[in-house]
């Protein structure tokens, strides 16, 4: 269902735990799971005889549905607004106490869902020392026995702890991602600007050469048709010099996706104390192989970050046959044994592209990504020998020219 066919006052907050759940790509009901620990609420009268009776039954059905909404308002409201209503399930476990021990579940849930709201944890604990001694004062003053309420405070501040360290975890990844995303953004603005100074000095120049020409060839074309031929053919001449310039700074941008990874992934790791050594011939690849080959890259260098503790990573690409060969390498401390998502992910990438991929993992000792792509040796070209080609054509060309 989608969240916008819900009524007004159940669309999440932007920054509410729901709204956060379903940036994550997770369910807006997870959240919900949680409610099944309100089971306490049958399970306390279990070791009071007496307490299965008409008022339990009474306040069990008038606070319930207060409770779920209360709850309902903490997922959905702003982490301003948030915090109301979690104290909002400690004042109603409190004022219930008196007559009504099962609310005390109500109490754990209010201190836990504390949580959505912008504190600190030095903050949070703070608040739970005090909620906790003014419900172990009403209890005592109630005459609680202390077998009753002994654990509410061991388990709301071990809940409190675990779910402030989750969240925290969760903030810090998020932070990860927004700043690999805003590398590759400054990246890829990066190499659109030195493209945009390429062309420009290219054709620029060369363009205006070659109208100038013409412009003197059309004026020279009555007077001295002599001239006016050789302005043409110079103009010819620069056009040809123009289109094989053009042809290697095309070889040359085919790599930028390699490239602007590798400058993202040297900053991502270099944020981390990982320092990144890496390799890049300038080769002329499919498209498609290069951008999958830009994917591992990326994947292994998010996951060197969360997993290796590795400081040194090398990174070398190299043609080998009628393959290519990627070889990512880490000083981390290896032993991987189980594949996750990503390395699960990053296999059926490189299995689209007709390669393979080979990890060496030994403990201790790092790990080792080997992805071997085939590739048509025709393709298998360095920017090198493309000039090296252009160059030899020149005289043929010249010499084209002079039989015509």
């Amino acid at each position: 269902m989608r969240l916008l066919s819900l009524p007004a006052w159940m669309r999440p907050a932007p920054d509410s735990l729901v709204a956060r759940s379903v940036a994550k790509g997770k369910s807006p009901w997870v959240d919900a799971v949680h409610l099944l620990w309100t089971a306490w609420l049958f399970i306390t009268p279990v070791f009071d005889r007496d307490s299965w009776n008409l008022r339990w039954i009474t306040l069990t059905l008038a606070s319930y549905p207060l409770f779920l909404w209360l709850y309902a308002m903490s997922c959905l409201a702003s982490r301003r607004a948030s915090p109301i209503y979690a104290v909002g399930m400690v004042v109603l476990c409190m004022s219930l106490l008196p007559w009504y021990p099962s609310g005390l579940t109500y109490f754990v849930f209010g201190c836990v869902m504390l949580r959505v709201c912008s504190m600190t944890m030095r903050g949070y604990l703070l608040t739970l020392l005090g909620l906790n001694i003014a419900l172990l004062s009403e209890a005592w003053l109630l005459h609680y026995p202390w077998q009753a309420t002994f654990s509410i405070p061991i388990v709301t501040f071990i809940i409190g702890v675990i779910v402030n360290a989750e969240r925290t975890s969760e903030e810090k990844d998020a932070e990860l991602r927004l700043s690999h995303d805003e590398v590759r953004r400054l990246a890829a603005t990066a190499e659109r600007e030195r493209i945009g100074r390429d062309l420009h000095d290219l054709l620029g120049h060369t363009l205006s050469l070659i109208t100038l020409k013409l412009e003197l060839s059309r004026k020279l074309f009555d007077r001295d048709s002599e001239a006016a031929r050789r302005e043409m053919s110079e103009a010819e001449s620069v056009a040809r010099h123009a289109l094989a310039e053009v042809r290697a700074a095309v070889t040359g941008i085919r790599a930028t996706d390699l490239a602007a990874e590798l400058a993202s992934a040297r900053l991502l790791l270099g944020a981390s104390g990982v320092h990144l050594d890496y390799q890049l011939p300038v080769l002329q690849l499919p498209e498609h192989i290069e951008r999958g080959l830009a994917l591992v890259i990326r994947e292994a260098s998010t996951n060197i970050v969360r997993h290796a503790r590795a400081t040194e990573v090398k990174i070398a690409l190299s043609p080998e046959g009628a393959e290519v060969l990627l070889q990512i390498g880490d000083n981390g401390r290896g032993g991987l044994v189980l594949e996750g998502n990503g390395l699960a992910g990053m296999r059926e990438r490189v299995r689209g592209m007709g390669g393979a991929l080979q990890i060496e993992s030994p403990a201790g000792r790092g790990t080792c990504l080997r992805v071997r792509v085939p590739v048509p040796s025709a393709m298998l070209v360095t920017h090198a020998a493309l000039r090296e080609s252009m160059r030899a054509d020149a005289p043929r060309d010249d010499a084209d020219r002079s039989a015509a």
